[in-house]
């Protein structure tokens, strides 16, 4: 169990980790280097340490502060699993995340709050795929899901409307950037560096003691070039880059697909004197015509409620704002047949998506569906957030985990996590022992199994 040392109140662990002087590491040669500062990096770095207490590791992060995209801006649910196909690897580590989750935010005194999730029907044509939606929660072993009548509702969310509806007690809301910050605490804590504004821009292999700028008697290393820090040197990487996976396993001569499309999911917020409508999550029933969830209510920590997202795409894999626009991204997108093919297909739901975006009232009607006391005088602009979504060729959303490595004697140094899924954050500590456990099975000599370990000092 890790502790935060600090004497500081519980919410001053909202503040970033500022980049440290990158000369007091510019010669270390680590072992382990992270790419990516989201909630997925940090937790691998995390577990890297907790499985090899001896490694050296670094987690380098192109922003000032952790957790600023993604991770930081989510709906900030604690997921149980209901949606994902049984068997697969989403609804094992979204199950096992939650109750990790759970765990580790009790151990660590982040604050957290069970307020149950209501996956509503409104009508009796929904209630075929509720039924299917609830054998799935079941074969997943979702914990505590039932399935309630619409009287039932009522007792559970007064305001809702529906003729039925699963009930999951077990999901719940939490600060998932508070959480990803306090990883990075236990990585420092376990001897770990954090370095931020240290945006990686390419890799190069190096032949141990051929290349004069690494120690005598080295091993085999990569060099981790940095945008405007000096190259960091380590035996292995593994990057989480979000947004930028794609690019990022491109630098060592990955293939280009699958690739990643931004989508901004744009909120409303509840006003504050209506708050009281809404008791903890309502989502809809998923329709399998449509790419994206739909709009749902959730409940935050800071008591506020968030009505949404949208789905559109973003001008840039950050664009949270309709007026960001990146050229370079664009462009690619554009030559992307995959995305060409994912928007005819979906064509009318892409054009509805957005002007719902536009129009509040248009987007309040959908919420109205749920909760018919809601109007549109209720509700103002919240927050935006953007989706890394990883697309193939064929135009489909990819929906299970990707990894890769690369071409040529760098590829045998580097673990590149190409698509770590919604709920990633959630999940987040269960993915990263798997990754860790890939790592382990891809450089066993770095980063020897616990067995191989105690087998190698018994010999």
């Amino acid at each position: 169990m890790f502790r935060a040392v600090t004497t500081l109140p519980l919410r001053k662990q909202t503040l970033p980790l500022l980049a440290r002087d990158a000369s007091n590491s510019a010669q270390q040669v680590y072992d382990v280097a992270i790419v990516g500062g989201g909630i997925v990096g940090l937790a691998t770095a995390r577990q890297v340490l907790l499985s090899h207490p001896n490694k050296k590791v670094v987690v380098l992060e192109k922003e000032r502060e952790l957790a600023m995209h993604q991770t930081g801006h989510n709906s900030g649910v604690i997921h149980t699993g209901v949606y994902y196909t049984p068997g697969s690897l989403k609804a094992k580590l979204c199950v096992e995340g939650a109750d990790l989750a759970y765990k580790y935010c009790e151990e660590e005194g982040i604050p957290h709050k069970r307020c149950g999730k209501l996956i509503v029907a409104v009508d009796e044509s929904e209630v075929p795929r509720l039924d299917a939606l609830f054998e799935r929660g079941k074969q997943n072993d979702v914990k505590d899901i039932r399935m309630i009548e619409g009287s039932e509702i009522k007792d559970i969310e007064p305001h809702c409307k529906g003729v039925k509806a699963i009930h999951c007690p077990y999901t719940g809301i939490v600060d998932w950037g508070l959480v990803a910050r306090n990883y990075a605490k236990n990585v420092e804590q376990c001897g770990g560096v954090v370095l931020t504004n240290h945006e990686v821009n390419d890799f190069s292999y190096h032949q141990g003691a051929a290349d004069s700028s690494l120690p005598e008697g080295s091993d085999t290393h990569v060099g981790v070039h940095c945008a405007e820090q000096e190259s960091v040197l380590a035996r292995r990487v593994i990057t989480c880059a979000g947004a930028y996976s794609d690019r990022i396993a491109g630098k060592s001569g990955c293939d280009r697909n699958p690739r990643i499309v931004p989508f901004r999911g744009e909120y409303l917020i509840l006003n504050q004197k209506r708050a009281n409508l809404i008791k903890g999550n309502i989502y809809p029933v998923p329709d399998p015509r449509f790419p994206f969830l739909g709009v749902h209510f959730t409940p935050r920590m800071d008591g506020s409620v968030w009505l949404g997202p949208n789905a559109v795409l973003a001008f840039a894999r950050e664009g949270y704002k309709l007026t960001d626009v990146n050229l370079k991204d664009v462009s690619e997108f554009i030559a992307f047949s995959g995305l060409r093919k994912l928007a005819l297909r979906h064509l009318r739901f892409g054009m509805e998506e957005m002007y719902r975006g536009i129009n509040i009232a248009a987007q309040v009607a959908i919420l109205r569906r749920y909760i018919p006391d809601i109007s549109v005088s209720d509700v103002t602009r919240g927050p935006t957030g953007v989706r890394a979504q990883a697309l193939d060729e064929a135009g489909n959303l990819v929906d299970d985990f990707v990894f890769d490595s690369g071409a040529g004697q760098i590829g045998k140094h580097m673990l590149h996590v190409r698509n770590a899924p919604s709920p990633g954050a959630t999940s987040s500590l269960a993915i990263a022992k798997m990754i860790v456990d890939k790592a382990e099975t891809q450089w066993p000599s770095l980063l020897p199994t616990a067995a191989a370990a105690a087998s190698s000092s018994s010999s």
